[in-house]
């Protein structure tokens, strides 16, 4: 079977739509927490069942019958995720996976600035020390995180975060179908893959202008002082240790860590991969 980690969540959810575009449901399997938000696939004829990473004991049971078993990255932070993602991997090669694979990320590092990107490397680390073969799917960085930054900009007109350097802002939707295609495709994207990534590289002064050329307004990108930024976003509602979690990515992209690009994504999709327009129009249709 194909197993998903993570299904009901923004990218694994995604992955199982468009692997039930390729395969039979029979053939899918998924391993979430809360087997009652995954109903829907189950009715679909996807096998459901409840898989907890940090309770490894559970996914024994989950990844029973594993072929292929795609592990979603911890949603956690700190020390946490990556003893998560290891005993998923540990797991998925007890269940006998012929191939596992696991969502990195393009900037996967040891030296990273942005915290993410050490927990990537550390597992890609342990990912090929297992002796299976595997796919390490170094995705782009997700489009939809600006959806975090626009909001006031939209009702403002002005775009005000620290500076910032290229990001390849890529969207979930073109992520999921590579995922895809790399779970059920013998010859797609093996071993550590190249950065998964749309062709343009944006920074935010480029996200203003098309957030504008979006609303049909002028949006003005302003350039805040770090701790000017956190404080701001503390007032605003933010708890403290995410603003300066976010803060991080900032400094990461200004060190270039999220500049390359690479036709991996659209070859092993076969069409243009979403833009950052497309994207921000989704963002606000969905407000």
């Amino acid at each position: 079977m194909l197993i998903v980690t993570g299904a009901t969540g923004h990218l694994g959810s995604l992955i199982v739509n468009s692997l039930l575009e390729r395969v039979p449901p029979g053939r899918i399997a998924v391993s979430v927490r809360d087997v009652s938000k995954a109903a829907g696939l189950a009715a679909r004829g996807v096998r459901v069942r409840a898989g907890d990473f940090t309770r490894p004991g559970d996914l024994k049971y989950a990844f029973e019958d594993a072929e292929r078993v795609l592990v979603v990255s911890a949603a956690i932070r700190g020390d946490g995720a990556l003893a998560a993602n290891t005993a998923a991997i540990d797991a998925a090669r007890d269940a006998g996976a012929r191939r596992i694979l696991y969502t990195s990320h393009q900037a996967a590092s040891p030296m990273s600035l942005f915290p993410p990107q050490k927990v990537h490397a550390a597992t890609e680390e342990h990912l090929r020390r297992q002796g299976v073969p595997y796919t390490a799917l170094r995705n782009g960085f997700y489009a939809s995180t600006l959806g975090y930054y626009i909001g006031a900009a939209v009702e403002t007109g002005t775009l005000a975060v620290p500076r910032d350097g290229l990001v390849s802002w890529t969207a979930h939707e073109d992520l999921a179908e590579a995922a895809a295609a790399a779970l059920t495709e013998n010859d797609v994207l093996r071993g550590i893959t190249p950065p998964l990534t749309a062709p343009r590289t944006l920074d935010f002064a480029d996200v203003a202008a098309i957030l504008g050329r979006v609303t049909g307004r002028t949006v003005t990108r302003v350039v805040m002082d770090d701790d000017e930024w956190v404080s701001a976003a503390v007032a605003g509602g933010m708890p403290r240790a995410a603003a300066e979690f976010s803060l991080t990515m900032f400094a990461a992209s200004r060190k270039g860590e999220f500049t390359a690009t690479h036709p991996a994504l659209e070859a092993s999709i076969g069409h243009p991969a979403k833009t950052v327009h497309e994207v921000l129009e989704a963002i606000l249709r969905s407000r």
